[in-house]
């Protein structure tokens, strides 16, 4: 058996068995305590087989009242995030179908130095505490120090109180997309999507703290697969499953809850409605599928629904015709996103979902480059400050107010404090988190982004937009290869993602791979229609490559493209940084600050700004600013 060290050192890691945790670089990675415990097992069985029934036993013992499989795979699931590991192509625990795993890292080992003649005493106190008097001794013989570090951390790991696995497990949901079965009315998808995202909405509600509802899972939509093979697939406990058929004015609905573990059917109910009565009817699916499943996995949890939606049905309609446009991410969808929701706030003054979800659009196109922030901002944030004064226990209004706060205001106190409000109203909503840790990590906080975009990705897996964000996070904390790996995981879910090849750009450019850099920069290009952001980036490769005639045509290129459309004045200063041109690069930086370029915000974590940071100029920008940030450690 290979000895179990008390610090066990892999890749960049580090885990330290004695104080039970997992740190990278020395920050500490967060990790909850069975997962903590079966990645001490696989570390101390290192190279060797670990069988399910294994783990089992050491998680567990004898006294099992939890899913046990779907325990053993949530635990080996959230070990790989915490590692950056893959399930297809790991480089640290490698499944051996139908037995369990094995830890294929190397492992560098050290343990505590103790005194040999000391170890046959190195067996915890009655009190549980581990032996007071174990010192050093470089003649100590192997076979003693092995014996000595697994009393210790057998002392140490159950010196912790013993807490019933049904009070500590956690209950995963997830929601798979309403399916329209045929006789569908053609053009009412937006309406599936729309019950399938307030059905996750409502169950996010029921109980944080022991349930953690999965969102996005829209991709599964025409998978054809089984549906319990998709719930292994995410390794939730339960899934929602539900069919639509529209004929005529008539609306059929059916919708079950699923076991996983043994695929069983818990709940399952049906409901005729006139389609002219969709909105009560997404009223009263949601609730009451909520209810059912707060009975059954979260018995006695309170349940306090807020109203998130309106009572108009046109509204409703507006809002989630809205939300389909949204979320296509293109300067045409983000129009026509903003239009509906607008006649939905038209109908219904007072629709706080829908305020919120135009602020937010708003706000975000001047991210995007396609709205100039001195235009968008009075319209965001009139709408952010509506959508607070119609429910400000929304999680949605807090997101929409801290959004513009951080994005449009550069008020980021202001924002942090919004955001983190809308984290805790709603836990599940991904969106919120996902946003939460993109500021985090501008602001230099490094280890709470990580933790926030690791929870992102686990409550939408299958999301490109949280990879593509957890690899600018990363980029921004110089882990170019994180980068790298979360910018292709954004693309394997969607190859045409202009974003995910953005960001596989500028972490190629990084790595001095330069000719994949601007391969995937002409993929950004050619998917967003000529993006100013993959523009200019593409300029700033060029121009770090010494291929300076062909940045200054990039240059040219943004000149003529200003003529008919906005772009913002970073992207001529990022092209002038990349050529070493100082006074070009100011002078564009400076017509940045006076239009509110919106990507200012950059400059603080950017490591592509790393040359300017020491010259005065860069620091007197950075304070007019206001932005606040932490200490790089």
């Amino acid at each position: 058996m290979s000895t179990p060290p008390a610090v066990a050192r892999f890749g960049a890691f580090a885990l330290d068995i004695g104080q039970f945790e997992l740190r990278r670089d020395g920050r500490v990675v967060k990790l909850e305590r069975q997962a903590m415990d079966l990645l001490i097992l696989l570390v101390e069985r290192h190279g060797q087989l670990v069988s399910r029934p294994e783990i089992v036993s050491r998680l567990w013992g004898d006294s099992v009242f939890v899913d046990v499989d779907t325990g053993v795979n949530t635990a080996i699931r959230k070990i790989r995030q915490a590692l950056h590991d893959s399930a297809d192509a790991p480089t640290m625990i490698e499944t051996v179908q139908g037995k369990g795993y094995r830890f294929i890292a190397p492992v560098a080992a050290s343990a505590p130095a103790v005194l040999a003649s000391e170890a046959s005493v190195a067996t915890p106190t009655a009190s549980g505490e581990p032996p007071a008097r174990l010192r050093a001794g470089p003649w100590m013989p192997a076979v003693a120090l092995v014996a000595v570090v697994v009393a210790l951390v057998g002392a140490l790991r159950f010196q912790r109180p013993a807490i019933p696995a049904t009070d500590t497990q956690r209950v995963t949901v997830a929601v798979l997309p309403f399916e329209t079965l045929n006789g569908g009315e053609a053009g009412r998808e937006y309406f599936a999507t729309g019950l399938t995202e307030d059905t996750i909405a409502s169950l996010a509600q029921i109980a944080p703290e022991r349930l953690s509802v999965k969102g996005r899972t829209l991709r599964y939509r025409g998978d054809g697969r089984a549906a319990i093979d998709i719930g292994r697939e995410l390794a939730v406990d339960y899934l929602v499953e539900s069919t639509i058929r529209v004929e005529g004015g008539h609306v059929r609905v059916i919708a079950t809850l699923l076991r996983v573990s043994d695929e069983q059917r818990v709940w399952s109910h049906s409901y005729d409605r006139q389609l002219a009565s969709v909105l009560g009817l997404q009223q009263e699916l949601s609730a009451d599928i909520a209810r059912e499943v707060r009975i059954r996995l979260a018995p006695g949890q309170p349940h306090q629904s807020a109203l998130r939606q309106t009572r108009n049905a046109e509204a409703y309609d507006a809002y989630l015709r809205g939300r389909d446009f949204e979320q296509r991410r293109t300067p045409d969808g983000n129009r026509n996103a903003v239009a509906q929701y607008q006649r939905a706030i038209a109908l219904d003054p007072d629709y706080a979902l829908a305020w919120a979800s135009l602020a937010f659009t708003i706000a975000g196109s001047t991210m995007n480059g396609d709205v100039s922030p001195r235009a968008a901002g009075p319209p965001a944030r009139a709408a952010a400050a509506r959508a607070i004064a119609a429910n400000a226990d929304l999680a949605e209004a807090q997101l929409a107010d801290g959004y513009v706060k951080w994005l449009l205001d550069w008020d980021w106190p202001a924002a942090d404090l919004a955001l983190t409000r809308a984290t805790r109203l709603d836990p599940s909503a991904a969106n919120a988190v996902r946003q939460h840790g993109h500021a985090l990590s501008q602001s230099g906080r490094f280890a709470e982004a990580d933790t926030a975009m690791l929870r992102t990705r686990d409550l939408e897996p299958l999301e490109p937009v949280s990879f593509a964000l957890s690899a600018q996070v990363a980029f921004q904390n110089r882990d170019n290869t994180s980068a790298r790996d979360f910018a292709r995981r954004a693309l394997e879910l969607d190859a045409s993602f202009w974003i995910g090849h953005v960001e596989l750009g500028q972490a190629f450019a990084q790595m001095g791979e330069t000719a994949l850099a601007l391969e995937a920069l002409k993929d950004a290009a050619r998917f967003s229609g000529g993006n100013s952001k993959a523009l200019s980036l593409r300029g700033y490769v060029l121009a770090r490559a010494g291929r300076s005639d062909e940045a200054r045509e990039v240059l040219r290129a943004l000149a003529h493209t200003a003529a008919t459309r906005y772009v913002p004045p970073y992207a001529s200063a990022l092209v002038f940084a990349g050529l070493g041109d100082r006074e070009e690069t100011f002078a564009w930086l400076e017509r940045a600050y006076n239009e509110r370029d919106v990507h200012l915000i950059f400059l603080v974590a950017d490591p592509k700004w790393d040359p300017y940071r020491d010259d005065p100029r860069f620091v007197s920008l950075v304070t007019r600013c206001q932005f606040v940030t932490a200490a790089r450690p």
